[in-house]
């Protein structure tokens, strides 16, 4: 269904779809969202710039980013420099996001919808990557949150998980309201959680003044370190939109990019600074290694419910995106009711990660299908500023957007064809192509797959432009 032009939250004639329904009205308005898809009217539009911080900071709090922060130390730089290589690539993640972000209080709409006026029917192989991704990481996130809240209540195992999974749903369920309600407790109490670790870190680990690794290995080593920052960045970047799609269309675009920059970099720079600064420690990198790093007792209790709240922030972000990327690809199927899902399906996910003792192979399977990103920006970003080029500064209307989509051919040709020719650059657990290899490490991917999409596309997308 294309993105229609609604007024008081109908389409144009006036018929109710699965894609609309109940909107938030107000801060605080802790209804269930029943809308999808449907762009937000602009009579339905509140709340200010300063939410999109609090929105993008709290979800990255988690022991995950500080365990990624270890890398660095791991592949043998000092602190120094693995702290420059994450600042470097947080920054270089975290401006497309941001620049994302503000598409929202221009469209009413959320960020894998938007992507349709680049890729027309084809947004479905975008849409069911960023889905499924959405349902894997939800069980990723939730197996180390889960054992958390098992652990700090003494419960079984699959019980911890099972609530947490349900607490999460009841957060997707009830939708961007909700979830920017969380994000704005989250961000002081998680903030607060998050400072005691650090201290009690900074007294069992040890800074890295000296690195081992020389030379070339030292270089691809800092690339390896900046390409992963960057990569945690970018990851939120199909979710932009969707958490500024009620803001005004008058909100301060700047203000909107700034509060997303500062919020994601502020965020994930501290996490994997704590990951640098106590390396040597994270040597158990579970929810029981961190009650042990704690010295349990009310402090290693305390950190195992920052844990668990961390784990519930960033689900609860993954289950409501998800539900507006399976509406995107045609699924008709309540908003509510897709959040629920991707909750529900991460249960069975997470027994079986735990049961198997696969969760690294589950992992890296994970962060290798996350490669489309970089392509996905590539081509929404060129044919953003194409029709804008046509449009001027006036509204966006997204009905008569639509109504100009162009050939599905040419996003996929350059979405397809940058994902190959990253290939060979990437270093992952899973993989490692004969160019990072040759150069030692360095993982050049992200880059090399924006730039062939950028290569591909831009041309082929301002050619068809010239000839409509």
């Amino acid at each position: 269904m294309p993105l229609a032009h609604v007024s008081g939250g109908l389409p144009a004639d006036g018929r109710r779809t699965v894609f609309d329904g109940r909107m938030p009205a107000a801060p605080g308005d802790l209804r269930v969202e029943g809308h999808g898809i449907e762009p937000v009217p602009e009579g339905n539009r509140y709340g200010g710039a300063g939410r999109l911080f609090t929105v993008w900071f709290a979800p990255n709090l988690t022991m995950t980013g500080v365990f990624t922060g270890t890398i660095g130390i791991a592949l043998g730089l000092d602190f120094p420099t693995a702290l420059v290589a994450v600042v470097l690539g947080t920054v270089v993640g975290a401006v497309p996001t941001a620049y994302l972000s503000t598409w929202g209080s221009r469209t009413g709409a959320g960020q894998l919808p938007l992507a349709r006026l680049a890729f027309g029917r084809a947004v479905a192989l975008p849409g069911v990557l960023q889905w499924l991704s959405s349902v894997a990481w939800d069980a990723l996130i939730a197996l180390f949150g889960g054992d958390a809240l098992a652990r700090l209540c003494g419960w079984p195992f699959w019980l911890g998980v099972l609530v947490m999974l349900l607490a999460q749903g009841a957060l997707g369920v009830l939708g961007y309201e909700a979830i920017h309600r969380l994000q704005i407790v989250m961000t002081f109490v998680l903030a607060v959680a998050f400072t005691l670790i650090a201290l009690r870190m900074r007294d069992a680990g040890h800074l890295a003044t000296s690195g081992t690794a020389h030379g070339a290995d030292r270089a691809g080593a800092f690339v390896l370190t900046s390409t992963i920052a960057l990569s945690l960045a970018l990851s939120w970047a199909p979710y932009a939109s969707d958490f500024s799609r009620y803001l005004p269309p008058t909100t301060s675009r700047v203000r909107m990019f700034w509060n997303t920059l500062l919020g994601l970099v502020v965020s994930f720079v501290a996490v994997q600074a704590l990951g640098l600064w106590g390396a040597a420690a994270l040597t158990d990198q579970t929810a029981a290694g961190v009650d042990a790093l704690l010295g349990g007792g009310t402090l290693g209790a305390f950190g195992l419910l920052a844990v668990a709240l961390a784990a519930l922030c960033s689900n609860a972000m993954n289950d409501y995106s998800g539900s507006l990327a399976l509406q995107t690809v045609g699924v008709r199927v309540p908003r509510p009711a897709a959040a629920a899902l991707a909750a529900g399906l991460g249960f069975p996910l997470v027994l079986w990660m735990h049961a198997a003792d696969t969760t690294a192979r589950f992992q890296n399977v994970l962060l290798f299908v996350g490669y489309w990103i970089p392509g996905f920006v590539a081509i929404v970003v060129v044919d953003w500023i194409v029709r804008a080029r046509t449009r001027g500064a006036g509204p966006t209307d997204l009905a008569a957007e639509t109504a100009r989509t162009p050939s599905v051919w040419p996003p996929l040709l350059a979405f397809t064809g940058a994902f190959a020719a990253a290939v060979p650059f990437m270093d992952t657990g899973l993989y490692v192509g004969p160019v990072a290899r040759a150069l030692h490490g360095a993982d050049l991917s992200y880059y090399v797959a924006f730039l062939v999409a950028l290569a591909v596309y831009a041309p082929l997308r301002v050619r068809e432009e010239g000839r409509a």
